[in-house]
């Protein structure tokens, strides 16, 4: 599939997309292990530009600030897990957000901790 700029990819066009890379310019998948320890790894490179963005951390010389290009990293492990599970993210994230709707239909806006004026 190619992609129009202006439009945006399913989560299924994302698997497939994900999928096609790896199997042809990537060659072939990681093991499950390998890619649990890489998603490990793309978590903390959020991690660290988020505590350097937002946090009282500061970036050293050097140091990039990408964002948007590590979530992107995260989100492509994330799905590569996925396909070579055999998990549909649409179907998972679809029951991952009625799991939510009915267990936190009141928990959040019932938290007085939330309910406070942040500064």
């Amino acid at each position: 599939m190619e992609e129009n700029r202006n439009d945006s990819p399913t989560l299924q066009q994302v698997q497939q997309m994900v999928d096609r890379w790896i199997t042809t310019t990537g060659v072939r998948y990681f093991s499950p292990l390998t890619n649990m320890a890489v998603l490990a790894e793309e978590t903390g490179e959020v991690a660290r530009v988020m505590a350097r963005l937002y946090g009282d951390q500061s970036f050293k010389p050097g140091d990039t600030a990408d964002l948007a290009d590590e979530l992107a990293d995260l989100l492509w492990v994330t799905v590569a897990i996925a396909n070579q599970t055999g998990v549909d993210l649409t179907d998972a994230l679809r029951r991952n957000m009625e799991k939510k709707n009915r267990r936190d239909a009141t928990r959040h806006r019932d938290n007085p901790k939330l309910n406070v004026k942040q500064p």
